[in-house]
């Protein structure tokens, strides 16, 4: 939604936040802006990861 004021924007959607006493080096893509206190931070998380073989359509250089 490009130049629309809206209340809220959802995850996967592109928005233009105004942020008063913020400097632009303060701000990096891919942060995110949450409402104190209403998630909490990960930084380790476990998983399965499966790697495609150049036969099944994968990458056959690293």
């Amino acid at each position: 939604m490009f130049r629309k004021l809206l209340d809220e924007g959802r995850a996967g959607e592109n928005v233009g936040v105004l942020l008063r006493g913020t400097k632009r080096d303060e701000v990096e893509r891919g942060q995110v802006l949450a409402k104190p206190g209403s998630i909490t931070p990960h930084t380790t998380f476990e998983s399965e990861v499966y790697v495609l073989s150049k036969d099944e359509g994968g990458r056959h250089t690293p």
